[in-house]
């Protein structure tokens, strides 16, 4: 009897199942589920990165940059003139603030401005006494290699000791300002140029945006890429005649016939009329 009762009460049990099953959603071996398909991946925000060279200071385009284009994060580092090139060529850097000459071969140069050159010499040297000196005038000094000395900062450092003098640009020498060192205006001397420089396969709007900041261009110039006005589709006119009643066709106005017609001249009988 119990065990009648049993198979009673499993029967209840599995009303409501399809087909009497048992646990049918559950799978009969131990196949694991398929996992859900992965949601595709979102491509990384754009960042402009940008790298210069000692004695650039772009903070005044980076400041422009901000204002215009809040949603394109830009980021800046500073490089040695001897390794400038390397970012763009490995493409850890869009675009570079450069001192030429370079080798432009796959680059896009667009020259910026021309730096002073000057002298720097100890502290107590001659040229203290002058506000500008000609190149001339040092012929029989000793001019130490800024390369062959690692560096701008590293041969200031040699300078300050007294064993020669370097030409820098002005915006070089003011940047590493070494101690017991003193800097004078060079004429008769070439000078150097900054220039914008980039990966000529690389160029789109948002480089050229940056390019229009740096040569003054205003956010409303018709030749940013940001000023371009989005083009929306025109949707058709309205249907202007409306539902209202419909006005009655025009009738041709009926003139009284000419009493003059069809009379030969003079046929009008004078008098009273």
């Amino acid at each position: 009897m119990a065990g009648f009762m049993d198979w009673e009460f499993a029967e209840v049990m599995l009303q409501g199942y399809p087909g009497g099953g048992y646990c049918e959603d559950v799978p009969a071996d131990d196949t694991p589920t398929p996992d859900a398909p992965a949601a595709p991946e979102e491509a990384a925000p754009r960042v402009l990165r940008i790298t210069y060279v000692a004695g650039v200071t772009p903070g005044k385009w980076i400041r422009r940059w901000e204002e215009r284009m809040p949603h394109i994060p830009l980021q800046a580092f500073m490089v040695e003139d001897a390794a400038q090139l390397g970012p763009l060529q490995d493409g850890s850097a869009d675009m570079g603030f450069v001192r030429l000459p370079i080798e432009r071969e796959g680059l896009s140069v667009i020259p910026l401005y021309e730096e002073q050159p000057v002298v720097v010499a100890p502290k107590g040297h001659e040229i203290s006494v002058f506000e500008e000196v000609p190149f001339a005038d040092l012929a029989e000094e000793s001019f130490l290699d800024v390369a062959a000395l690692g560096g701008p900062e590293a041969a200031l450092q040699v300078v300050a000791s007294g064993a020669g003098l370097v030409v820098l640009p002005m915006a070089v020498a003011r940047h590493f300002n070494v101690k017991d060192t003193v800097a004078r205006r060079l004429t008769g001397a070439e000078g150097t140029d900054i220039a914008l420089a980039w990966p000529t396969e690389a160029t789109d709007e948002v480089l050229e945006e940056f390019i229009g900041i740096v040569r003054g261009r205003t956010a409303q110039s018709s030749r940013q890429p940001s000023a371009q006005p989005a083009k929306v589709k025109k949707e058709p006119k309205p249907d202007r005649r409306g539902t209202g009643a419909k006005k009655a066709p025009k009738v041709a106005q009926r003139y009284a016939p000419n009493p003059d017609k069809g009379r030969g001249k003079g046929s009008r009988k004078k008098g009273k009329r």
